[in-house]
């Protein structure tokens, strides 16, 4: 399918979203189309593998009698006897099982035929799908999806009908198009890009712009060494602890390819957005052991794997990446000044955990690893105990790159944001800074990025050039020390254009020439007006 289409699809679906949601919030609804774009994805999947294993005894879609119902359902109506040994098998080639009538064919025939028990058979089948249909555990991956609330409907009869309409209208959409399982996780990409947009502020809480996305995966990705030598062969694993709907590890995971990270890690804090998070993994085809998304608070730390105090055991990952709420406000303790993350750097002051955040992330990095992190501008140059921090990290050799990037390109804030690249063994002993604040085209809502801007980007960092005029610098720690630790961009790369230098000698002499010519242009200009009769102009003594 071409990319045209994929955009396409995600376009018919966002405008049967639009039209369907009626006065329901537009976040609300979003769990709603997620959910059966999900399930969709899930049932497709799981009915190749079945037609694949069924061979010639997979039933035709199309036989007479078959009344609309899934193939599976007519095969488990004849098979009953073999019902269980083929869910075993299932479990082995597809690795999850679905029933016959919780499959999206199923649920959309009763969507289309107005079936009263469309609602109670959704809710089971969710419930199915949460505990039963994997081998590890998705307990409430729906629970954000109350189909039993009276925003879909006053009464049951209500919310079922309101189902059937949002279900039928979403089938026919998908109906138009080839969906394989690429297309169906770009189209989910896609609409949590356009409800992100509509969510104003709180779209920073789950949503990566895709082009701020690509920078940091593609350092990720790269030798964190030598980043010249390019792109790592495997990663064992990569972590996002503050990973919203997971789309900027999936986008770790794109570059790398499919089987290019051993596991992938996230963490996040809301309870919707972990859910898109696990839905997003598996309908990218990420398998249920290729990853874990943990719900609880990064910055309490409340997650035991990593909580672990066997150093043998403790989880240190091979990259980490993330874009944490700015400036977010917390609430450090005496005992977290304790706390092995942050005790030989310091607390984040209240008002604003940026740091914490880092220094969490930097905690688990791998000694030959990389972190890129998303932070406002104010962590390169605000006093107090930031200023103690970041010194402490520059002293210590661990702050690799700072990368400028333009105003208002997230759907939260206008603000100017920046990247630290950090590795705890770095080979150079100079900060490489990129101010990359005036490259962006205009948009309506937002500014955005090109491939021109993100590949000069990442080409500077990887080059590592000494200097490119008006754009990056490699800056020695002598300079740094001389400017306070500070790190504002424009102290090392300004971006303003240098003044023209004005000739002076060189100049005069034109003014002189202007001069000789004014005067004898006034001079045949007056003979004219004599011979007229008329006054003449004035001329200088």
């Amino acid at each position: 399918m071409t990319e045209q289409n994929q955009k396409q699809l995600g376009k018919t679906l966002w405008s049967i979203a639009d039209q369907l949601r009626g006065a329901m919030n537009a976040d609300d609804f979003r769990d709603y189309m997620l959910a059966f774009l999900f399930l969709r994805y899930l049932s497709d999947n799981y009915e190749q593998a079945a037609k694949k294993e069924l061979g010639r005894d997979y039933p035709d879609p199309n036989a007479i009698g078959n009344g609309g119902r899934s193939s599976l359902s007519v095969w488990y109506e004849q098979n009953p006897g073999d019902v269980s040994a083929f869910e075993r098998q299932m479990r082995l080639k597809a690795h999850y099982v679905i029933r016959p009538e919780h499959l999206w064919a199923s649920i959309a025939h009763m969507a289309r035929t107005q079936d009263s028990e469309l609602l109670n058979t959704l809710q089971a089948g969710f419930k199915y799908i949460e505990n039963e249909s994997f081998q590890s555990t998705f307990s409430g991956l729906f629970s954000e999806i109350n189909l039993g609330s009276e925003k879909l409907g006053k009464t049951y009869a209500d919310r079922n009908a309101k189902l059937c309409k949002i279900i039928n209208e979403i089938a026919k959409g998908l109906a138009k198009f080839s969906t394989d399982s690429d297309t169906l996780g770009d189209a989910y990409e896609y609409l949590i890009g356009q409800f992100a947009a509509g969510s104003g502020k709180k779209a920073g809480e789950f949503y990566t712009p895709q082009r701020i996305s690509d920078i940091l995966s593609a350092i990720a990705t790269l030798d964190s060494q030598e980043p010249k030598t390019g792109k790592r062969q495997h990663l064992a694993s990569v972590m996002d602890f503050t990973c919203g709907s997971g789309s900027l590890l999936l986008n770790v995971r794109k570059r790398m390819g499919s089987h290019g990270i051993a596991k992938i890690y996230g963490q996040e804090k809301n309870i919707t957005t972990y859910n898109l998070a696990r839905m997003n993994m598996l309908l990218h085809g990420v398998r249920d052991w290729e990853f874990e998304i943990y719900h609880g608070d990064t910055l309490t730390n409340d997650w035991d794997m990593l909580r672990e105090t066997n150093p043998a055991k403790k989880p240190y990952f091979d990259a980490v990446v993330a874009n944490p709420p700015f400036s977010y406000r917390w609430h450090p303790s005496e005992t977290l000044g304790g706390d092995v993350r942050f005790k030989n750097y310091g607390l984040a002051p209240k008002s604003a955990a940026d740091f914490a955040f880092l220094l969490h992330g930097f905690h688990y990095l791998k000694d030959d690893g990389v972190m890129a992190i998303i932070l406002p501008h104010g962590v390169l140059f605000r006093g107090g105990a930031e200023a103690e921090i970041r010194r402490k990290l520059l002293d210590d050799g661990h702050i690799d790159t700072v990368i400028g990037l333009p105003a208002n390109l997230f759907y939260s804030t206008g603000i100017p944001v920046c990247i630290l690249v950090l590795k705890k063994c770095k080979k150079p002993d100079d900060v490489l800074f990129i101010n990359a604040s005036e490259h962006f085209e205009k948009g309506k809502r937002q500014n955005y990025m090109s491939d021109r801007h993100i590949e000069k980007i990442i080409d500077t960092y990887q080059q590592r050039p000494e200097n490119i005029e008006r754009y990056a610098r490699r800056v020695e720690m002598d300079e740094i020390e001389a400017n306070d630790f500070n790190l504002n961009i424009s102290r090392y790369v300004s971006t303003a254009e240098p003044e023209v230098e004005i000739d002076l000698v060189a100049t005069h002499a034109e003014l002189v020439e202007i001069e000789k010519q004014i005067q004898a242009s006034t001079a045949r200009h007056n003979a004219f007006l004599k011979e007229l009769g008329l006054s003449t102009l004035p001329t200088p003594d």
